[in-house]
């Protein structure tokens, strides 16, 4: 089996496992994992490691994602999303756009975020979905995370409740449905998330990602070398130095940046990821036998 990714266009009402176990029947091994979770809700760019490629799928997580979502402004659920239960409501139509855009400038660049409750975060050695469910309360501690952009391209406001599309591009571990829940309690009214697209992972968007019907029909697999001069600065080594990253041995670093850098041997295939420290680059990941 070729080893690489697969770029899924995940459907509504599939979890990313559901996603998982659907590729390993079609690609006829266990080895897949995916980069990034997607809530069941929520469509759009999952990233699937097939063969070797699932020990690229950790590093892949970190990259930046881009989504376009629908936020409903005037109703609060105990998930954040359109999934869980309404668990308060106060009229919107009353907020203004001039305190609607105040709201997402401050939720824009670097902030600090509490996760859902309902997430896969783990307290303690359990999800946190797991004890929410239960009907603990989870004291999930703030994260830092990055929301680059957060765009506002449509708004709709029907009776009391006020419906904006937006476009988000953001750092890894950033919750959408947590921005739906943070804007609407800074506005007053309460807030969750109704729609989710994920359009972008780091370089792979939604014109390389395909249905798991197509893929049915015809399963492409980006190679694994491809996959990662996509992602990750390269290098090009000489066979005296291939030889080294097979057998996990350190090279000269090349200052090629702190984040993975492919190496490839000097016939084009991917021997390894390395991490740049000080004066020499560590394997994090040897790919050649």
């Amino acid at each position: 089996m070729e080893s690489g990714l697969v770029i899924v266009d995940k459907p509504a009402g599939w979890t990313s496992h559901d996603v998982v176990g659907r590729m390993r029947r079609l690609a006829k091994t266990r080895r897949v994992g995916h980069a990034g979770t997607l809530d069941p809700m929520a469509t759009g760019v999952l990233v699937l490691g097939v063969g070797k490629a699932t020990r690229l799928l950790g590093h892949l997580a970190l990259t930046e994602k881009a989504y376009d979502g629908t936020i409903r402004l005037g109703e609060s659920t105990n998930t954040d999303d359109a999934e869980g239960e309404t668990t308060a409501t106060s009229p919107a139509d009353g907020v203004t756009d001039a305190e609607l855009r105040a709201g997402i400038a401050a939720l824009t660049g670097p902030i600090r975020q509490v996760p859902p409750q309902v997430s896969a975060i783990k307290v303690n050695g359990e999800r946190a979905y797991r004890m929410a469910r239960k009907g603990e309360e989870v004291d999930l501690a703030a994260r830092p995370v990055t929301v680059h952009g957060f765009t506002v391209t449509d708004v709709r406001r029907h009776g009391e409740l006020i419906d904006v599309d937006a476009t988000v591009v953001c750092s890894s571990g950033t919750y959408i449905r947590a921005l739906a829940r943070d804007l609407g309690a800074s506005l007053g009214c309460g807030g969750h998330l109704t729609a989710l697209r994920r359009t972008r992972v780091g370089p792979y968007d939604l014109s390389m990602a395909r249905t798991l019907d197509r893929l049915a029909e015809d399963l492409e697999i980006i190679p694994m070398e491809d996959a990662v001069a996509a992602v990750f600065p390269r290098r090009d080594v000489s066979d005296d130095d291939a030889r080294k990253v097979a057998h996990g041995g350190r090279l000269p670093a090349a200052g090629l940046g702190p984040g993975p850098v492919g190496v490839f041997a000097p016939d084009g295939s991917l021997l390894a990821l390395v991490e740049e420290r000080g004066e020499v680059a560590k394997p994090l990941a040897v790919f050649v036998p």
